[in-house]
This record gives C-alpha cells, structure tokens and sequence, in this order.
C-alpha cells in the first residue's frame, strides 16, 4: 500500500515543472571577446590599444568565472504550456525516389579517387607556370623574375634584391619556389577533387571562376598585413589570371577522370571487410562458403 506522503509525492512529481532553472544572462562573454579583439588590433595601431584589450579580457575573464564558481547562478523562468497539435491537408505521401540499393541517399552517391586530385593539381600548376613565365618574359624578359618573386612565400631574402638579381637564376629560390608550387598546386587539386561532385551544375564555374576569384580577393585583402613587401611586387592582374588558369585546367582534368562510388551507404561490416553468413557471395559451383 502507498501512504499518502508517497501518494502526495508521485503526484507532485508527475506533475510538470511551474518553473525552471537556467543559468543567468551575463555580459562577461562579450567583454572578453571585445578585449580579445582590441588586443588584438593593437597590433596594429597602437600599445594603449592593446593594455586595454588586457585589461577588458582580464576583467571579463573573472568575471564570467565568477558567474560559474563557486556556484553557478541560476534564474528561475516560468513554464509557459503549449499545447501543440500537428495536423496537415494532404490526403497522399509524397515519397522520394531512391536508388534500388540504399536505404536513404547519400550525396554525392559518387566522387572522384584521390588521383583524379593529383592529376588536376598537377595539370594545373603546369599551366599557372607556364602563364608566370609568360609574364615574366613579357614584364622584364626573364622567366627567372617570377619563380624568385614566389619563393617570397617562403622567404623575404629575394623581395629585397635588385632587379639583376630577380632576373638571374638561384638554385636555392628556384628549388623554394618549386616545392611551395607543388605542394600548393596538390592540395588545391585534392580539393578540386572532394568539393566537384557536390555540385551537379557547371561545376567547372566553381573552380575555374568562382574559387579562383574568391581566392585571389582573400589573399589581396590579407597579403598587405602578411608581407607587404611582396604585395608592393605583385602583379594582381596576371596573378588572377595565372589562377584561372589553374582552376580551368585542373576542373577540366579532375571532371574527365572516372568516378567511384562512395562508401557511406555501405554496410559497416562490409566496409570493415568482415566475413559473415549472408554477406560472402556464393562460389561457382553455386555452394556457399561455411
């Protein structure tokens, strides 16, 4: 038999809450975020910018501990019932077609290898270096001005030579120029290969136009802050261009490859190569393998 305390308690317990607890609005977030950011920027402009970006980070910092510990601080807000009727017009269920095999879709349901990756991205740093030359030879008639400029990546001893010296052949730019290139062009090509599937449509405007442009904004927008030296050297005009170049080839060379099928609707067993009754095709002779 239940008591009525027990009653009287699994009565109120059953009921639904009049209120609940949630933790209290605080403003210290944006004031450590705000701190950040002013020191941050005083990197740039000036010290004074910076001790206060501390100072307001320091301050926010304890006091959204202070919000949290030693207890937490708690508001009670009143539970406002809803009563929620789900109702609909339709007399019929439209359902998606889905392919005979899967369950649920996956997309993309097919994508390219790795390879088709490494081809792009390789078929289009040909064609970026052969446009870079290109400028170079038009610009100042030597191909080495170009190649010396894009070690500036990696190094800022060749922004500071004299224009002989940019024209004349190094070994040790040529050789930094042809791995920040490479490696580079490889990852791009990698990306070109994961991000084109996902779009059924021109998918080449994506990456010969659209991330190529978008690209080359981005760095211009940042390249001043980074190494202003090799922005002053930068020709932005043939740099687009040398871009586009890229991302034409490379789209057109990763779309021309053959497309796989993707793993995800796999089951986990098969993918993990597990051998079990009912997933070990039969043997010619038409017996199953134990």
């Amino acid at each position: 038999m239940t008591t009525p305390t027990s009653a009287e308690h699994l009565n109120q317990t059953s009921r639904s809450p009049r209120e609940i607890e949630l933790p209290a609005p605080t403003a210290w977030p944006f004031v450590l975020a705000f701190g950040f950011t002013l020191m941050f920027a005083g990197l740039l402009t000036s010290v004074s910018v910076t001790v206060l970006g501390a100072v307001l980070a320091l301050a926010g910092s304890v006091g959204w501990f202070r919000e949290v510990f030693p207890h937490e601080h708690e508001v009670a807000e009143p539970v406002v019932h809803e009563e929620i009727l789900i109702s609909t017009q339709r007399r019929l269920v439209q359902r998606f077609p889905l392919a005979e095999d899967q369950a649920r879709a996956w997309l993309p349901v097919e994508t390219y290898p790795i390879s088709a990756g490494v081809k792009g991205g390789m078929a289009g740093s040909v064609a970026m270096a052969v446009l870079a030359c290109a400028y170079g030879l038009f610009k100042t008639g030597s191909i080495w001005y170009p190649i010396n400029l894009l070690s500036g990546g990696i190094s800022d001893v060749a922004l500071s030579w004299s224009p002989a010296e940019m024209n004349s052949f190094h070994a040790v730019t040529f050789a930094l120029a042809v791995l920040l290139h490479v490696s580079v062009s490889l990852l791009v090509g990698l990306l070109y290969g994961a991000m084109l599937p996902m779009f059924a449509r021109h998918p080449i405007w994506l990456g010969g136009l659209i991330a190529p442009v978008l690209w080359s904004g981005l760095l211009y927008s940042i390249l001043d802050i980074l190494d202003p030296l090799l922005q002053q050297r930068i020709d932005w005009y043939w740099f687009i261009a040398s871009q586009i170049a890229f991302g034409v080839v490379a789209g057109l060379v990763v779309l021309r490859q053959h497309r796989v099928r993707t793993h995800e609707n796999m089951p986990f067993a098969l993918r993990a190569g597990i051998e079990a009754p009912g997933m070990i095709p039969p043997k010619r002779g038409g017996e199953t393998r134990p």
